[in-house]
C-alpha cells in the first residue's frame, strides 16, 4: 500500500510540475502577436498622418486657387469701373 501511495504521490507531483512549466512556444507566439499589433498600430498612425498632411496640402492649394480667382475677378471689376468712370 505504501508503494501505491508513493507512486500516486510522485505522479501527482509530476503532473503539477508539468502544469507549472512555461510553454515557450505559446509565450513566443503571444509576444510575436504583440509586436505585430504594435507595428500595425504604428503603420496606421503613419498612414493617417500622411493622409492628413496630403489633405491639408490640397486644402491649401484649393484655398490659394480660390484667392487667385477672387483677385482676378476684383482686378477685372476695377478695370471695368475705371473704364466706365473716365
Amino acid at each position: 500500500m505504501k508503494k501505491v501511495a508513493t507512486v500516486v504521490t510522485v505522479a501527482v507531483l509530476a503532473l503539477g510540475l508539468a502544469a507549472c512549466n512555461k510553454n515557450n512556444a505559446d509565450n513566443n507566439a503571444a509576444n510575436s502577436t504583440e509586436v505585430s499589433n504594435a507595428a500595425a498600430d504604428q503603420t496606421n498612425a503613419a498612414t493617417n498622418d500622411s493622409v492628413n498632411a496630403a489633405d491639408n496640402a490640397l486644402n491649401v492649394v484649393q484655398n490659394d486657387a480660390a484667392a487667385t480667382k477672387n483677385a482676378a475677378e476684383n482686378a477685372q471689376g476695377a478695370v471695368k469701373n475705371a473704364t466706365e468712370n473716365k
